[in-house]
């Protein structure tokens, strides 16, 4: 029999991992897998798993938020041959299963990770050295993702992120930086910056999704700009969630590049797939091109 091994977050979403493992594990059992199970314990608990274990397995599983499937991501990049990764969607928001066309009932994930799914390439990102699967942002509403308390998130979904996105309005400044990206360069005042390769962020489309190939070695960015005044606000805000067909404003700058450098005079935090990501000065993000293969 093949060897897989599933790792699962107990707290994820609203904890109904626990409550899906007897069909989840049938699953795999009549797909012809033998499962080793282990169910998180701690924070950066998936990715210490799959690294030291996830070589002697033919396949990885594993089921909970986008974190979760982010950590056993940063696991796999740490090996020579990484087996194939599936994902079982437990969490709040969940965008990787969105742009991934994943079940959302965990019978019929766990069909598709362990028999019916076909393993694809995908990029994956690092910025300064830390791997992240879909986004790595900066600046205004960022810091919301990683603060949220666990319980507005499972129940509010993705609207808990919208609701303390407007408890941080006054407390939003841009910062001055340079952006370099394969070899060509921009200087401006930004509120907001974000680095993708994903057709969901935070429940929403990002801009111009429809160039969004998860395996070309591009990553969509988007900037926003210091606005001048309420109405260029307003109107990149909404291009920037897809209200409006264009910005009128020039607040959004959208690109796509490989590798990216940003560099200010302030430590700038950033999140990495939900989660704080660091906070330096001069930040260097790259694209690691069909890094890891997703059963989809």
């Amino acid at each position: 029999m093949n060897r897989l091994l599933f790792i699962y977050n107990p707290t994820s979403g609203t904890g109904q991992a626990k409550g899906s493992l007897a069909p989840v594990l049938d699953v795999f059992t009549k797909a012809g897998w033998l499962t080793t199970s282990y169910p998180t314990q701690c924070k950066g608990d998936a990715a210490r798993v799959v690294r030291e274990l996830g070589a002697q397995f033919d396949r990885v599983i594993c089921a909970g938020g986008d974190g979760t499937l982010s950590e056993a991501v940063a696991g796999l990049t740490g090996l020579k041959d990484p087996p194939p990764l599936g994902y079982i969607p437990f969490g709040s928001t969940n965008d990787c299963a969105t742009t991934f066309h994943l079940p959302r009932k965990p019978r019929e994930a766990a069909l598709v990770a362990a028999g019916t799914g076909v393993p694809v390439p995908i990029d994956t990102g690092r910025l300064n050295g830390k791997p992240f699967i879909y986004v790595a942002a900066f600046g205004a509403f960022t810091k919301v993702a990683y603060d949220t308390p666990q319980e507005l998130k499972n129940t509010f979904g993705h609207l808990a992120y919208i609701f303390a996105g407007i408890a941080s309005l006054p407390t939003i400044a841009p910062y001055h930086m340079t952006v370099e990206y394969d070899g060509q360069s921009l200087e401006d005042d930004f509120y907001f910056g974000m680095v993708s390769n994903s057709q969901s962020i935070g429940g929403m489309k990002p801009p111009k999704v429809d160039r969004v190939v998860l395996d070309d070695g591009l990553f969509e960015v988007t900037l926003v700009k210091k606005p001048l005044s309420l109405t260029d606000l307003t109107d990149g805000l909404q291009a920037l969630v897809n209200l409006s067909p264009a910005d009128r404003s020039g607040v959004l700058v959208q690109l796509q590049a490989r590798q990216l450098t940003f560099t200010c005079g302030q430590p700038i935090p950033w999140t990495v797939d939900g989660e704080f990501g660091g906070s330096q000065t001069v930040n260097h993000v790259e694209n690691c091109q069909k890094a890891l293969r997703i059963i989809r």
